[in-house]
């Protein structure tokens, strides 16, 4: 049983940043190679929303170490936000924080004001 328990912890222990950091990282990129603004917007979300868990599990540090199942917990929501069936950071993005956004600075400020990006002509090397 000492075996399978070593390797369970493991798994444990990889499975947060495996679901926190790794496939949000790889799908983030492939999110920007598409032409699809969907993504884009699921993992600007998502990592928007990813900074501000962290920060507030900073600042609250002191109360979690109290709360046993904390890292639980946390990996089951971001597990929620994450995977693509939910799109939970989307959800959450557009229920509260843009609404509270635009309440509070007006929709003005969340316009897209900018040029669209040049061209980038590309010749292959000839070599």
């Amino acid at each position: 049983m000492g075996k399978l328990s070593t390797v369970i912890t493991h798994l444990h222990t990889l499975a947060g940043p495996s679901v926190m950091l790794l496939y949000p990282l790889y799908a983030s990129v492939v999110a920007i190679e598409s032409t699809s603004k969907l993504d884009d917007e699921q993992w600007l979300a998502y990592w928007i929303l990813y900074s501000f868990l962290t920060l507030m599990e900073m600042l609250l540090q002191p109360l979690l170490q109290w709360i046993p199942i904390w890292y639980d917990l946390k990996l089951a929501i971001v597990a929620w936000l994450v995977l693509p069936q939910f799109r939970g950071a989307a959800f959450i993005y557009e229920k509260f924080v843009r609404e509270k956004l635009i309440t509070k600075y007006g929709a003005r400020y969340f316009r897209d004001t900018s040029p669209p990006p040049a061209k980038v002509n590309v010749k292959p090397s000839e070599d």
